[in-house]
C-alpha cells in the first residue's frame, strides 16, 4: 500500500494541473530557478561555516577545550570522549559526525560515551548551520535572541543526553 502513496499524489497533482490548466512544466521551471537564486545567495555563508569548522578541527582548539575542561568534567561523571561532540555539534552536522562515528568506533556503540553520544546527536541541532541558512535567505539580520535560545537548547539537550543515559542505563 505504501509504495503507491507517492505516484498516486503525483497523479492528483498532474490531474489537478490539466483540470485547472496549469503549466506545469513552466511552474517547475520557475520554481528551479528560485532555488537556484536562493543556493546562490546562501553560499557564502555556507562557504564560511565549512572553513571555520575546518579550522577548529585542524588548529586543535577543539582538543585544548577538552583538555581545559577535563577536570570538571572527570567531577561530574560526563564522558570526556564526548566534549568534542558537543563543541562541533552546533556548527556542523558532518563534523558532528565524523566525531560521533570516532566515538562510537573507539568505544562500543554501547558504552557509556556511545549512548550519551548516540542521544546527543539526536537530540542536539546544528544551530549555527540552521540559522545562518534560514536567516541568510529571508535576509533576517539580527539573529541574537534567536541564537541565544538554540543554543540553551542545545546545553539542555546535550546535559539531558548525559543525566537521561545515566538514570536509564545506571552507568
Amino acid at each position: 500500500m505504501t509504495s503507491y502513496i507517492v505516484p498516486f499524489l503525483l497523479l492528483i497533482i498532474f490531474v489537478t494541473a490539466v483540470v485547472k490548466k496549469v503549466d506545469v512544466f513552466g511552474e517547475f521551471l520557475e520554481g528551479a530557478s528560485e532555488n537556484l537564486k536562493t543556493s546562490f545567495e546562501i553560499l557564502p555563508t555556507l562557504v564560511a561555516l565549512v572553513l571555520s569548522v575546518g579550522m577548529l578541527r585542524s588548529s586543535g582548539v577543539i582538543e585544548l577545550l577538552s583538555q581545559l575542561a577535563s577536570p570538571l568534567l572527570e567531577f561530574t561523571g560526563f564522558p570526556e570522549e564526548c566534549l568534542p561532540l558537543a563543541l562541533i555539534r552546533p556548527i556542523s552536522g558532518s563534523g558532528a559526525t565524523a566525531v560521533f562515528e570516532s566515538i562510537l568506533t573507539q568505544n562500543s556503540p554501547d558504552s557509556f560515551a556511545g549512548r550519551v553520544a548516540s542521544i546527543m546527536v539526536g537530540s542536539t541541532e546544528t544551530t549555527f548551520y540552521t540559522i545562518a541558512v534560514y536567516y541568510g535567505v529571508t535576509k533576517v539580520k539580527n539573529s541574537k535572541h534567536t541564537l541565544v535560545c538554540a543554543l540553551f537548547g542545545d546545553l539542555v539537550a546535550i546535559t539531558g543526553s548525559f543525566l537521561i543515559t545515566k538514570y536509564f542505563f545506571g552507568i
